[in-house]
């Protein structure tokens, strides 16, 4: 476009030199404020319950504020309000049954206002304006920008009043907690995991489509649901493999409509006199819509764990490319004698029971399983819900993002031993490492996904991110599923991890590879990675700093399955104006609204002002563009 043309459209939103000018000044004077405040989470792995309370309390940052605003407060009242973020509903209908409870609905939208104002003082009034409920937006912006209250006293008073009188105190409170929130967090980064293990990450998907200001760096989980929604049968196999095996029923049915009928008739049918005892959920949540008896719950996983078998090698013999030769075990199996052979090893088999599988033709599925798995892939392709939460990951989402001078994925980048870039094959004779290999990665996901694709056999590079070799969301040799249900022998069960976590694990060459990868990506100095993905065992000493301070790995164990593992339930990064602190989550936080622990874990160099941001480039651009714009101006008058 030529520069005329673009001045005259820029014109048309700029009209003369003076509306120019006034932005200029506007923009200007936003790049002096302090940055908003980060907050990065992973692997939330569908525990909806903690990563909502998480977020509503800022993960401990609005009850450090409430402490210091009201430190001359009773303990009890500071709790109160703290609670009153989490679950404004029960705290309100609690307050209910006590005397003085219209003076106290006074009283916390007194403090609710003030606490909003502390937590918007880094925005312009604009920025708060657009995040305040529409329907209190106004109500609300003459509470929190008062000149002169002692002016404006009975006019506040009487707000207040007729927020009473009208029965508006109560929904008036709860829009305010919301708001404190919603301010507190400026951006929101999820590296990865929304998906499995945790009984809705589907109520998480829709938590945060409310959220105007979030990104994803998508986990190895996430693609995998991207490819069941895309109808590629070896990921929704997967997929329904986890989720039996969690007992997530009610977000499968209830939640995305998926029908499992097809599948509870097929395993109660096929599986009718064998226990699978080695298939029993593991119960963290129990559902509410959809209970499955637990025998019951057993034979379907087992009847989709071979189907996802049979599903996968067909998958993996068509592509050699992935070098996944050695999961491809069903035809390995001799079943005289009850044996697998992996590797060079035979193994005898704990289960042997395999009414569906043909021996002299292991992979081909029967009638009735192809039935059942074209019957449900029909439920993944036409659930609207589904489909919306894939879409918000598509358009928010990435393999890895670049912000603020921080470097975001969520397992690895592929390497080899000696810390060089691990060349993968894509196929077709040709290999791609680093940074050019992630963005092939992502280019692809999005050509599979906008290609319409929804048949079985196309979107095979989802699966392949979710558990390859050389997968960067995955980080593993391979994935030993079939083993871990059949073979006794736990040396059967290790899955070796890329390179690159060793790399970040020894102290003589962690700085130096993060400084290797963030080169890679065009990070400058004082750029971190910021990763999830592999839980942080805290409870044995592991920091999640790594690096020399260059790698903040974010995966605390969130999910309730890691939790014995990791000692903790999650962690937080928070990188605001002035540093970087990590906020230690416990799982009492749910029960007791006991604060995490926060540790500043790094300070700035000075202030980060939005001067020093990826938007503060961006208005720095739109400054220049506007001084363009005038000089334009200047120069059609001094034509004339």
């Amino acid at each position: 476009m030529s520069n005329k043309r673009f001045m005259s459209l820029l014109s048309k939103e700029f009209p003369d030199i003076k509306s120019a000018a006034v932005e200029i000044i506007n923009l200007s004077a936003i790049l002096s404020l302090p940055k908003g405040t980060e907050y990065f989470f992973s692997d939330l792995h569908g525990e909806h319950e903690a990563f909502i309370h998480m977020l509503k309390g800022a993960s401990g940052v609005l009850k450090e504020k409430i402490d210091w605003l009201f430190s001359d407060s009773p303990a009890e009242e500071r709790d109160e309000l703290t609670t009153l973020l989490y679950y404004p509903e029960q705290t309100i209908a609690k307050r209910k049954e006590c005397d003085g409870y219209e003076e106290w609905l006074s009283g916390v939208i007194i403090k609710l206002v003030a606490l909003t104002k502390n937590t918007a003082n880094k925005y312009t009034r604009s920025k708060v304006r657009k995040r305040l409920p529409q329907g209190f937006a106004y109500i609300m912006d003459e509470l929190l920008h008062a000149d002169d209250e002692a002016n404006k006293e009975h006019y506040y008073k009487q707000i207040l009043k007729s927020l009473y009188e009208t029965g508006m105190s109560e929904e008036f409170i709860k829009e305010l907690a919301r708001t404190v929130s919603i301010l507190a967090i400026d951006r929101l980064h999820i590296v990865g995991d929304v998906f499995d293990r945790g009984a809705h990450p589907d109520y998480i998907m829709d938590y945060l489509i409310g959220y105007d200001n979030v990104d994803f760096q998508w986990g190895n989980h996430d693609i995998l649901w991207m490819g069941a929604a895309f109808g590629n049968w070896a990921s929704i196999a997967n997929v329904l493999r986890i989720n039996c095996a969690y007992n997530n029923f009610d977000m499968l049915e209830i939640g995305y409509g998926i029908n499992l009928r097809p599948l509870s008739s097929f395993a109660l049918q096929t599986y009718a006199d064998d226990e699978c005892k080695f298939f029993t959920p593991k119960v963290f949540d129990k559902n509410k819509f959809d209970p499955v008896d637990m025998k019951l719950a057993a034979k379907m996983h087992k009847a989709i764990s071979i189907i996802q078998f049979k599903a996968e090698a067909q998958l993996i013999l068509a592509h050699p490319e992935y070098h996944a030769e050695a999961r491809v075990l069903l035809d390995k199996i001799d079943f005289e004698k009850g044996t697998v052979k992996i590797g060079d090893t035979e193994y005898p088999m704990r289960d042997t029971n395999f009414p569906t599988v043909d021996p002299s033709n292991p992979f081909e599925f029967t009638e009735d399983e192809y039935d059942v798995m074209e019957r449900i892939a029909a439920s993944f392709t036409s659930s609207k819900r589904l489909d919306s939460h894939i879409k918000f990951l598509l358009t928010h989402g990435s393999l890895y993002t670049i912000f603020n001078n921080n470097l975001l994925y969520h397992g690895c980048i592929p390497m080899t031993m000696d810390g060089e870039f691990e060349q993968v094959d894509i196929g077709g004779g040709k290999t791609l490492a680093g940074k050019e290999y992630l963005d092939y990665l992502d280019k692809e996901v999005r050509r599979i996904y906008y290609s319409g694709c929804n048949d079985k056999f196309d979107g095979h590079l989802l699966w392949y991110l979710w558990s390859g070799g050389k997968s960067p969301l995955f980080g593993k040799n391979t994935i030993t599923t079939f083993q871990r249900f059949f073979v006794e022998d736990k040396a059967t069960h290790k899955e070796h991890t890329d390179p690159y976590y060793k790399l970040i694990a020894n102290p003589e060459v962690d700085k130096q590879v993060c400084k290797k990868i963030l080169t890679e990506f065009g990070i400058k100095y004082g750029g971190h990675i910021i990763n999830g993905h592999v839980p942080v065992k805290h409870k044995s000493g592991e920091s999640p700093v790594k690096g020399g301070g260059l790698l903040y790995v974010i995966d605390g164990g969130m999910a309730k399955s890691y939790q014995g593992t990791t000692g903790i339930a999650g962690y937080t990064l928070i990188y605001n104006s002035r540093y970087y602190a990590l906020a230690q989550h416990n799982a009492n936080e749910l029960i007791s609204n006991e604060a995490p622990s926060i540790q500043v874990v790094e300070y700035t160099e000075g202030r980060v002002t939005v001067n020093d941001t990826d938007t503060g480039a961006m208005l720095r651009q739109q400054i220049e563009e506007l001084k363009e714009l005038i000089a334009y101006y200047e120069s059609r008058r001094y034509e004339k």
